[in-house]
């Protein structure tokens, strides 16, 4: 893999399981996981190393991860588990009907580099969608079950931690480049561009002020909504500095300011209001929107992370309803220094269609909450690049060099898109990217004389400047905004010949393997040869995975099983 740095004052910017527990006690316990749909019932069974400890009632917050960790041995060969962290029981459910709401645009296809040699798009990174569709799996799903519109390639991808450079000394960021044959197409070439932000030091970090928007409506009320949100919450509230402030608005029929303005020290105080909350009701999301930005106006800190955190299922039944207004009112809130952050939670009635926008609308991030550990993955252990903006309108553009490339296909990100023209225009938004955050994209290139590639009789020529740039691949250029600043600074590095590789490394192949998951389930028209057993191979060649990366691999297994 290439390293390109530069100095640059900022970047490029498991699921709750229905699982019933029987025979806890003693060292050694079995646990069966019952999936219920409305035409198969499935019942695995488990191995586990661990007692069980007590269920959880239905009045309590959850407690545990909610989530199974998975070993597959030195070889990868077998999969064997090796514990399961399942703290509470459930009744067999069968999954409900499904109102659940998704949408993206028409996927991302191939253009000549001739003719459109400019790839240009919002670095703005979710991770909703992979963890969104991870629920789905362990609840059953089949691939025909899962809605293609939810499948975001590009949230699949930046899920995952990888190990990219790391800024030089003096430096504010890294990036890693490196090509190697696409995996799904062996004619074609694969393109990894990763970016990271230095950390964050938080004893230097800016002052928060946050705002708990929170959705109490009666269709949050099952325990993969408000009971998970709460604990979800509490972990954030422990993690928190102690200087800065902390409210908490929460809507259904109506808003309603449960905390103004207290000190974060006050954390036992924060806890005991969250975990008192209950949900009924309608689901008025503008009422609770217009109260939480008015109250963080109120408590604004100058300089600091001031930024409303909004934890629903999407379902909003009164008062806003449309793409277009959501849009609009985020819009206008946001040109005040108020980000939002949205999470989303539960299943059956689930809008993330109505999430993404606002999340996109906000400058902020949105992420899908599934269990207690991904709850602590995104609020504390990501806690800097979840909170903490040191970029905004960050968009990428890569210029793609004919003489070694002939047609290029971003992977996912079809809804950052951006015309070419709006690159240097600072009034068009792009993406913000948090502090410690990575952005991961893949190109998927047909070569120059490969085969596939097109020529063009008038277009072509003799290229006369061909000798000159004959070793570059490409040019990825960045503009990105301080935070508070409104005018854009620029950035450019080349990535050559010399990052292209017959051996590529593990990032590489599990990234790529990701890509390929998502293809399938999206079934994308320009999956190839991809397949579960394909993925599944290129896994066993890693040589170091952690749990999120293993926990994956339980998931293609899972899908190829009911295939």
């Amino acid at each position: 893999m290439k390293k390109n740095a530069k100095g640059l004052s900022l970047l490029l910017g498991s699921s709750i399981l229905m699982t019933t527990l029987v025979g806890c006690g003693g060292n050694s316990t079995a646990m069966t996981e019952t999936t219920t749909t409305t035409t198969t019932t499935t019942t695995t069974t488990y191995d586990t190393t661990e007692a069980c400890e007590a269920p959880m009632t239905d009045a309590s917050p959850v407690e545990s991860s909610g989530r199974g960790k998975f070993s597959f041995g030195n070889n990868k060969n077998e999969s064997t588990t090796k514990y399961g962290s399942y703290d509470y029981e459930y009744e067999e459910e069968t999954i409900p009907e499904n109102n659940e709401s998704y949408t993206k645009p028409e996927e991302n296809g191939f253009y000549l580099v001739q003719t459109d040699p400019l790839s240009t798009f919002a670095a703005d990174v979710d991770t909703a969608s992979y963890a969104n569709v991870r629920r789905m799996i362990e609840d059953g799903y089949s691939v025909g079950m899962i809605d293609p519109e939810a499948v975001r390639p590009e949230e699949f991808i930046n899920y995952f931690n990888y190990n990219l450079y790391e800024p030089d000394k003096g430096d504010l960021f890294g990036i890693t480049t490196e090509v190697s044959t696409c995996p799904w197409n062996t004619d074609h070439q694969l393109m990894f561009v990763g970016m990271k932000t230095g950390g964050i030091d938080y004893e230097e970090a800016p002052v928060n002020n946050l705002v708990f928007l929170i959705d109490v409506s009666g269709s949050m009320n099952s325990r993969n909504k408000l009971p998970l949100l709460q604990s979800s919450f509490d972990e954030l509230v422990d993690s928190l500095p102690d200087e800065g402030t902390i409210s908490i608005v929460t809507y259904s029929g109506e808003e309603k300011v449960v905390l103004a303005g207290e000190p974060m020290r006050n954390k036992k105080q924060i806890k005991k209001a969250i975990d008192k909350l209950h949900a009924s009701g309608s689901t008025n999301g503008q009422a609770g929107m217009q109260k939480a930005y008015e109250i963080a106006q109120k408590y604004y800190v100058e300089g600091g992370n001031n930024r409303v955190i909004m934890a629903t299922d999407g379902d909003l039944n009164v008062g806003i309803s449309s793409i277009e207004d959501l849009e609009k009112f985020i819009t206008d809130k946001k040109d005040e220094g108020v980000f939002l952050s949205i999470l989303g939670f539960g299943d059956g009635n689930y809008k993330d269609d109505k999430m993404q926008t606002l999340a996109d609308c906000g400058n902020g991030n949105y992420s899908y909450i599934d269990s207690l550990a991904e709850g602590k993955k995104v609020l504390v252990e990501e806690m800097s690049s979840t909170l903490y903006t040191v970029a905004k309108d960050v968009k990428l553009q890569v210029e793609f060099n004919p003489v070694n490339v002939n047609a290029y296909r971003l992977i996912g990100y079809e809804n950052r898109v951006m015309d070419a023209q709006d690159f240097n225009n600072d009034a068009k938004d792009g993406g913000e990217i948090g502090a410690g955050h990575s952005v991961v994209a893949l190109y998927e290139i047909i070569p120059t004389n490969g085969t596939g590639s097109i020529s063009l009789k008038y277009q072509d020529n003799e290229k006369k400047d061909a000798g000159q740039y004959a070793d570059e691949f490409a040019t990825v250029s960045v503009r990105y905004k301080d935070p508070e600043e409104d005018k854009s600074q620029l950035f450019s590095i080349v990535v050559g010949d010399e990052v292209v590789t017959d051996n590529p490394s593990d990032d590489f192949k599990f990234a790529s393997s990701v890509a390929e998951f998502a293809m399938i389930l999206e079934d994308s028209e320009h999956k190839g040869t991809a397949s579960f057993d394909d993925i599944m191979k290129t896994y066993k060649q890693l040589e170091d995975t952690d749990e999120y990366q293993d926990e994956f691999y339980y998931l293609v297994r899972t899908l190829n099983k009911r295939s």
